[in-house]
């Protein structure tokens, strides 16, 4: 029975599409319900007939109290439990900073909330997390298969543990990257970063392989890594430059579609910059620790 008074009062108020009224390719949902006249007040309303299962027509003011209140357009049902959405849009702020700011008002009122209640932040941000999951576990795998690729070209598998210090070198270029151009982590990065991973090795590639080339020539191992570290210098800083100059249209262009292109470019320079430079120094350095090079003078009895 209380299904069907609430039939009959959809059917009044809102009304039900009845038929579709076809006009060439597009449809037209053909809603019957009451004159605007017989649905307004609550008289009107008292006075919708219902059918009963007997088959007479009483009102509805005789079987039920119409008062006005207040009450959920519809009933939202997320996983068998009841939902209350509140959307918003996002303008001249970053995904991440707008979540942060909501998370620190909502942190109270989330406390507070009684049993059975609780905050969840969902829409973009959640697809944001998801995807940052999985673009993390690609960038490990990437990693991984650049280090298997070396791993069978150097035939050693020290060698291309030295040449992996090269990506985080590269994370440093990018945090300060993304600090000088005002840019927030998002997936852009994320992508830039993974090309980073392939990309930030070919330096140290060229400067550790030249200093093996050089020890099994018979140089001794400190007259090699430094040797290696200048006679490289020049193929290193062509390498980087030529893919720098070619990311910096991307990172300072305004075009259509530069929301996505920017961040991405910015990352890659930045890191493929820093990279270069502390690679110059700093893999040298790893290469006489692992190959276990002295640098010290011997002292003269």
């Amino acid at each position: 029975m209380t299904g069907q008074v609430a039939g009959a009062v959809q059917a009044a108020t809102l009304g039900r599409v009845a038929t579709r009224y076809r006009e060439e390719s597009e449809e037209i949902d053909v809603r019957v319900r009451f004159k605007k006249q017989f649905r307004d007040t609550i008289q009107e309303v008292e006075n919708i007939p219902i059918v009963t299962p007997l088959g007479k027509v009483i009102s509805l003011g005789q079987i039920a109290t119409v008062d006005k209140g207040q009450g959920p357009i519809q009933i939202g049902r997320e996983n068998q439990s009841r939902v209350v959405r509140v959307t918003g849009n996002i303008a001249g702020r970053d995904l991440g900073g707008v979540i942060k700011d909501i998370k620190a008002r909502l942190g109270g009122i989330e406390k507070q909330l009684p049993a059975g209640y609780f905050l969840e932040i969902g829409g973009s941000y959640d697809q944001m997390q998801q995807a940052f999951k999985i673009l993390a576990a690609v960038f490990a795998l990437a990693s991984l298969l650049v280090y298997m690729v070396m791993a069978s070209g150097f035939e050693s598998f020290l060698h291309p543990f030295i040449v992996m210090f090269t990506i985080p070198l590269g994370i440093i270029g990018v945090v300060l990257g993304l600090l000088i151009a005002g840019r927030p982590l998002n997936l852009p990065v994320w992508i830039g970063v993974i090309l980073l991973a392939g990309i930030a090795v070919n330096n140290g590639i060229v400067m550790i392989d030249y200093m093996n080339q050089l020890r099994r020539g018979g140089v001794e191992g400190k007259r090699a890594v430094i040797d290696g570290a200048v006679t490289r210098l020049r193929a290193v800083l062509l390498t980087a430059l030529t893919t720098v100059l070619g990311m910096l249209p991307m990172a300072i262009s305004t075009s259509e579609g530069s929301e996505f292109r920017a961040p991405m470019a910015i990352s890659v320079l930045g890191g493929l910059t820093a990279t270069t430079f502390l690679t110059l120094f700093v893999i040298p350095i790893i290469y006489s620790l692992f190959e276990k090079i002295s640098f010290k003078k011997a002292k003269t009895s």
